[in-house]
C-alpha cells in the first residue's frame, strides 16, 4: 500500500507517485584499508576497516567492530551536509561512540548531489547495508537486527532508506536529527524567506532533485524524494529529533508522523527548545542518551 500528500501549493496533485528505482551498486568483495590508528585485527578491543562498497570514490564506510566472535546488532550512521558536502570524518566520535557500546558501526559516505542526482544517495545507503549484511560474519554484525542514524540531509537519506519498497529486511528503526522529511516543503520555504539557511536548504533540493523546480518531468523525482509519500506497513519505525525553531522545521517529522501513523508504523518525534540542528541537537544535554535509549529498545 503506498500513500500520498496533496500539495497543490506547488501545483502537484497531478502527479502519479510512481517511485523512481534506485538501482544498488552492484556489491563488491570488500578490499580493506585502515586509515585511522586501531589495529584491524582489534588487539586494543575495537577493530577498524575503510571498505568500499561500489567504484566511486565517495562510496566508501569506516566499519568498527569488536573481534570477539560475538554477533552484535547494527548501527549505520550517515553524515549531513546540504547533501552536497560532508564527510563521514565528521562523524568519527559519534560513531566510536556506538562501538564503544557494543555495536557494529558502519560510518558512511556517499555520493553527494554533485557527484549524482536523487536517489544516488539512497541507492548507495541500500547498497552499503547490502554489502554489510552480505559480509556480516566478517564483522561480527547480526544482519537482522539494525538501526539506520541520519543527520539533516543524512536524516533525510536515512528516513527515505526506511520507507524503501516495502521494506529492508533487518532495519528495526531509523533515527533521524533534524532530518529533511519533505523536500518539498524545504523549498516552498525557502522561496520568500529572509532565513538563509532556509533559502540555502532550497536550493541545496534543487541541486539534489537535478532536474529544477518541482514541476513537468521533474515532479517525478520530487515525488521520489518525499519520504512520507512511500510510507508503508513494512517500514521501520522512526525517531525524528528538530529543535523548535530551527531552518527544518519539527512540522516536517509531523507529516511523517501522521502519513506513517495511517499504515500503522509508529514515529516518535521529539522536540528541543531553540535553534541547534543536526549534531548540535544532538549534544544536547541528555539527548544523545534519549537516542541511545530509543536505539536500544529496538536492537538491544
Amino acid at each position: 500500500m503506498r500513500t500520498a500528500v496533496f500539495v497543490s501549493a506547488l501545483a502537484l496533485a497531478a502527479v502519479v507517485l510512481t517511485p523512481v528505482a534506485a538501482s544498488a551498486s552492484k556489491e563488491p568483495t570488500p578490499a580493506p584499508t585502515v586509515d585511522y590508528p586501531v589495529d584491524v585485527n582489534g588487539l586494543g578491543g575495537l577493530a577498524l576497516e575503510t571498505v568500499p562498497y561500489g567504484s566511486h570514490k565517495r562510496q566508501t564506510m569506516d566499519v568498527w567492530w569488536t573481534p570477539d566472535g560475538q554477533e552484535r546488532p547494527g548501527v549505520f550512521v550517515i553524515h549531513g551536509g546540504w547533501w552536497s558536502s560532508g564527510d563521514k570524518k565528521s562523524m568519527k566520535e559519534i560513531a566510536r561512540g556506538y562501538a564503544d557500546m557494543g555495536y557494529t558501526v558502519f560510518n558512511l559516505n556517499y555520493r553527494l548531489s554533485g557527484d549524482a542526482a536523487w536517489p544516488a544517495q539512497r541507492a548507495d545507503a541500500v547498497a552499503a547495508i547490502a554489502l554489510a549484511r552480505k559480509n556480516a560474519d566478517q564483522w561480527a554484525f547480526d544482519p537482522g537486527n539494525y538501526v539506520v542514524v541520519g543527520f539533516s540531509a543524512g536524516g533525510h537519506i536515512a528516513a527515505a532508506v526506511g520507507t524503501y519498497g516495502d521494506g529492508i529486511n533487518g532495519l528495526k528503526g531509523v533515527v533521524g536529527m533534524s532530518p529533511i522529511i519533505s523536500p518539498l516543503r524545504a523549498y516552498s520555504d525557502g522561496e520568500k524567506t529572509t532565513d538563509a539557511a532556509k533559502r540555502k536548504l532550497r536550493t541545496a533540493a534543487i541541486k539534489l532533485a537535478g532536474c529544477g523546480a518541482p514541476k513537468g518531468k521533474c515532479s517525478r523525482v520530487w515525488a521520489s524524494m518525499e519520504v512520507a509519500w512511500h510510507a508503508s506497513a513494512k517500514d521501520a519505525p522512526m525517531l525524528t529529533v528538530h529543535s523548535d525553531k530551527e531552518f527544518v522545521p519539527p512540522v516536517q517529522s509531523q507529516l511523517l508522523k501522521k502519513m506513517m501513523g495511517q499504515v500503522g508504523v509508529p514515529v516518535t518525534v521529539i522536540t528541543a527548545p531553540g535553534v541547534n540542528h543536526s549534531t548540535e541537537v544532538y549534544r544536547e544535554p541528555g539527548m544523545a542518551e534519549r537516542v541511545q535509549a530509543w536505539i536500544a529498545g529496538r536492537i538491544g
